[in-house]
């Protein structure tokens, strides 16, 4: 047997050097192609959204994660996910809702005092300056609960979380005006806008109400003002998609809105359903409102209050003519104004047209006074001939329209058809068309809901993926198609798909324009970004108790806790904050207590903290959850609950047999290791490196983990003193595990400085 190992292992050494056998030759392009079956046209698609590793996207998509009720993060052209970013829902990766500080911004969701621990996020919308993109935020709604979030994009974490006072269901949110002063929402299926207020549907025209909410955000502040926002009572119409105004038409906005039939169903009594009636009629309303005059006329105090928020109510609406209608195709979805604010477009599910208004002959109707009719409730209607540029029969189902960076060239996504149109939309006439797979629903282009649509991609956000991808069961993914659109003809590039909710509407934006941090100032609470009331530096940990409440306050820092042990009684509430140290670019630490349900991600700088009461009495491992160094698994701590009134046995811990000799070892050890690190230093010297933020921060850390080094050597040297062979071998291990870190970080700037062609300056 031995014979044969020895054999089969000569064989493969020769193998492997060449040595008396022919190596395989490596596979050509053209034998992949014919062993998998590919084409021209699919390695000139795979060539378009290729990106080496090390290399980045050109841009970067904010999707909405459906009843996830959290955002979806991938590159364009990739089609990588990077994140999932927790908003609405509690997210353990990211300790969100199961760390104090995010249960705070969770709270801010809350719903007639109870939490809501589900979201439906639909549609996200950038910030923008003048009308831009400018990547500093990001909003998203929660059609399932009419609630709104702020996403601060200097760290993608969610900072809050607003409910409407007055609405019981939206979908038309999150849109923003062309200078993020508002974030506006609409509501959704009509109701009454007291709160837990009764009325039955036979009243349903006089005492439901659809609206739309203004809500003022404070840029400085990176928050919503909820005292600064106000409402629009609307007809019990269920109001849907919206826009803002841009250029000329800045000031307005525009909603569409579907069964404006006012029609209940009631199936059990025999009506018709819902769906029959609430499509009936030809046509629905587009809402055509002046935001800017309703704000300053509810700065004149001419609103009403209604669960202590400002509404403007429709009959002030109409009399200070801030309020029209016009018709548009029945059961429409998207109101997509174009990127020179010269027209909106809006498209009707069951109507195979799209219509183009003019915002310059809308102005004119009003101006004139020239309406064709009012709605039940006086609302001033535009006739449809008076408001439109032109109608184009784009196909079965259009919904949503997104522009190119060519003038005048519009997509329009068609439902029944499962394709995507490509038209121009000042003459009419549609250019190409492409099939997607299947039944989409929203779609984005780069940058298109702004004035300066970037073209290049298309994202088809489909509804069904059927036979595309490999079967997990019934739920099937949705299916994120990337469409080329820099040529005259659109080219189909790539399916991803999206295995997280049932995503909506997706925005993109230029990956240059978004600058996160990648580090916190020490002691920062990531969510309010103001100090951390239980932040420490290093060495200055403790652990105070108060009658029954204990708090702490601890360090990170590869690869361990401070404190390792925290004893406490049955029955305390326990505090636990814990500050990163590290500034190292991701080196980010979880802390969670074993079968106590409570977990945090901290990342470089942040201080966060969970709760609890210790309501059992035993031994509870802590650990960190993030895999962060080469002794992660080591980096661990115990949550002791002792009995109440539990006295200490007495007994000293378990030791091992270390000897003169395993010292002497360890000392060798750390001198071989110190000429590492000398090696290394003298390398990043020989650099600029201070002209690179990143390695200063890493340098910093090896400083800040080499500074540690002396008072644990005095350690050492005392004990060996003392012939304590033990702790002079493990303070002395201490130092290696110091001198590790401090190298690792060393080599980490060592590779930075020269992947990014440093100067050298000796």
């Amino acid at each position: 047997m031995k014979s044969l190992i020895v054999k089969a292992t000569t064989a493969l050494l020769m193998a492997a050097f060449g040595v008396g056998t022919a190596l395989a030759a490596p596979e050509t392009l053209q034998d992949v192609m014919k062993r998998r079956g590919l084409s021209q046209q699919d390695l000139l698609a795979a060539s378009k959204t290729y990106t080496p590793s090390g290399k980045r996207d050109e841009f970067i998509a904010f999707s909405s994660g459906g009843q996830s009720g959290q955002v979806i993060i991938y590159g364009i052209p990739s089609m990588r996910i990077l994140k999932y970013l927790a908003v609405f829902t509690p997210e353990p990766w990211q300790g969100y809702g199961y760390d104090e500080e995010s249960k705070e911004v969770l709270k801010g969701g809350r719903i007639d005092g109870k939490d809501i621990t589900w979201g439906d996020t639909h549609h996200p919308a950038v910030s923008e300056t003048g009308g831009q993109y400018d990547g500093q935020f990001l909003f998203i709604n929660d059609k399932a609960n009419p609630r709104i979030a702020v996403i601060d994009l200097r760290d993608f974490e969610t900072k809050q979380i607003v409910v409407s006072p007055v609405f019981k269901s939206e979908h038309g949110g999150a849109f923003v005006t062309p200078n993020t002063d508002y974030v506006f929402q609409t509501a959704q299926y009509a109701a009454p806008l007291e709160p837990r207020k009764f009325y039955p549907l036979e009243e349903f025209n006089e005492k439901y109400r659809g609206g739309i909410t203004y809500w003022k955000f404070d840029r400085e502040a990176g928050r919503i003002d909820p005292a600064k926002s106000f409402s629009i009572e609307l007809p019990p119409y269920s109001q849907d998609l919206s826009d803002a105004g841009k250029g000329p038409s800045d000031g307005w906005s525009f909603t569409n809105s579907f069964c404006s039939e006012r029609y209940v169903g009631g199936i059990e009594q025999g009506r018709p359903p819902f769906e029959a009636g609430c499509s009936a009629k030809d046509t629905d309303y587009l809402h055509v409102i002046n935001w800017k005059k309703a704000a300053e006329l509810v700065a004149q105090g001419k609103a009403q209050k209604i669960n202590g928020h400002d509404v403007l109510m429709m009959d002030t609406a109409v009399k200070e003519g801030i309020l029209f209608l016009i018709p548009e195709p029945k059961s429409p979805h998207g109101a997509d104004v174009s990127p020179d604010g010269k027209y909106i477009i809006v498209s009707g599910k069951l109507d195979t047209h799209v219509s183009v208004y003019s915002f310059e002959k809308i102005q004119a109707a009003i101006k004139a006074g020239r309406f064709e009719s009012k709605d039940p409730y006086g609302i001033p209607v535009i006739g449809l001939k008076d408001a439109l540029h032109v109608q184009v029969s784009l196909g079965l189902g259009p919904l949503h329209t997104q522009y190119d960076s060519k003038p005048c060239i519009g997509y329009t996504s068609l439902y029944v058809d499962s394709q995507v149109a490509k038209w121009n939309y000042c003459e009419g006439k549609v250019l190409d068309k492409i099939s997607v797979h299947y039944n989409i629903g929203h779609l984005m282009t780069m940058e298109g809901d702004s004035v300066d649509p970037k073209g290049r991609y298309l994202v088809a956000l489909n509804k069904l993926a059927i036979d595309r991808f490999n079967p997990v069961g019934p739920l099937h993914p949705q299916n994120h198609q990337l469409i080329d659109i820099s040529n005259d003809k659109m080219q189909l590039l790539y399916d991803m798909p999206l295995p997280l909710g049932e995503p909506h509407y997706a925005v993109a934006i230029d990956a240059a324009k978004l600058k996160p941090g990648v580090r916190y100032r020490v002691g920062t609470n990531s969510r309010t970004d103001k100090p951390h009331p239980g932040a420490v530096r290093a060495g200055e940990e403790k652990i105070e108790r108060n009658g029954n409440k204990v708090t702490v306050f601890g360090t990170a820092i590869r690869s361990h806790f401070t404190p390792e042990i925290i004893e406490v009684e049955v029955g305390d509430e326990v505090t636990i904050n814990m500050t990163n140290l590290e500034r190292a670019q991701d080196e980010t630490h979880g802390f969670t207590v074993s079968t106590y349900n409570v977990h945090m991600s901290v990342e470089p700088g942040k201080t966060a903290s969970v709760k609890f009461v210790a309501d059992k009495e035993g031994v509870y491992p802590y650990y960190c959850t993030e895999f962060c160094s080469a002794l992660h698994l080591e980096m661990q701590g115990y949550l002791l609950v002792k009995p109440k009134g539990w006295k200490a046995t007495g007994k000293t811990l378990a030791k091992a047999n270390y000897t003169e000799k395993d010292y002497q070892a360890q000392l060798k050890k750390i001198a071989d290791t110190q000429a590492v690190i000398d090696q290394v230093v003298g390398i990043i010297t020989s650099y600029d490196y201070k002209a690179f933020p990143d390695v200063v921060s890493m340098v910093e850390d090896a400083f800040d983990q080499a500074g540690k080094i002396p008072d644990v050597k005095a350690k050492h040297e005392a004990a060996a003193a003392k012939k304590d062979w033990e702790n002079a071998c493990l303070w002395a291990e201490q130092v290696w595990q110091y001198q590790v870190k401090t190298a690792d970080l060393g080599l980490r700037a060592k590779t930075y400085l020269e992947q990014n062609n440093a100067r050298k300056v000796k």
